[in-house]
């Protein structure tokens, strides 16, 4: 599967792609990520990619034309089994289970926005907006990086054992919660306080740990 993300900071994503699980998927090609600088694609010699709004207002908004152009140069326009995606605090939550539906597309493209948005006719040439929350942060790049870890861990080999996303949280439905886990040591000392693993997962008997499993998982 390839992500290609349009960004004006592409050394923004250098440090997170290029370790633990992401970084394996791309040296193991399961995945490719392909960062394109918006600037690349404007036409004056200041490679401006923003200018005012009509109408007045505060801030700058992120011009139509050098997105139009980079969609058109990534051949967005006429490819098949892709997704083009504005990253908008104003579209639809993001969630576990778009995650995976995304991960049947073999290409997205993650556009990311900067400071007071997108020329409302750029979502002329997007699939959809995707909000990451109800929260508002500088620009797009940590929520496109949200979604290729996202849609990432749903492809095969990325995260490992076929089966290990069964029991993740939002793995079942969005109210799922994974029930508690514990590791070695059996018993842990924080000054006088005693914390100990549950007795039944140290018993063997996994019936009994499955049914307990069943009662400790949450649904919010």
């Amino acid at each position: 599967m390839q992500f290609d993300i349009i960004t004006i900071f592409p050394h923004i994503f250098d440090s997170y792609l290029n370790e633990s699980i992401l970084s394996r998927a791309q040296k193991n090609n399961l995945i490719k990520i392909k960062i394109h600088n918006l600037r690349d694609y404007t036409n004056d010699k200041h490679q401006k990619v923003d200018d005012r709004p009509f109408g007045g207002g505060p801030g700058m908004l992120l011009k139509v034309e050098p997105i139009y152009s980079a969609l058109k140069n990534l051949k967005v326009l006429k490819s098949k089994n892709l997704k083009t995606i504005l990253l908008d605090p104003a579209g639809k939550k993001f969630n576990q289970q778009m995650a995976k539906k995304l991960s049947k597309s073999k290409r997205l493209i993650l556009i990311c926005g900067r400071y007071e948005g997108f020329d409302e006719r750029v979502k002329e040439f997007v699939d959809e907006s995707i909000s990451i929350g109800d929260y508002i942060l500088s620009g797009g790049e940590l929520p496109a990086m949200v979604v290729v870890e996202a849609v990432s861990r749903h492809l095969p080999g990325v995260v490992g054992h076929e089966h290990a996303l069964d029991e993740e949280t939002f793995s079942k439905d969005k109210d799922y919660i994974e029930y508690p886990q514990y590791t070695r040591p059996e018993v842990f000392l924080a000054g006088e306080k005693k914390l100990k693993v549950p007795p039944v997962l140290l018993s063997g008997d996994h019936k009994k740990i499955g049914d307990w499993r069943s009662k400790h998982q949450k649904n919010s």
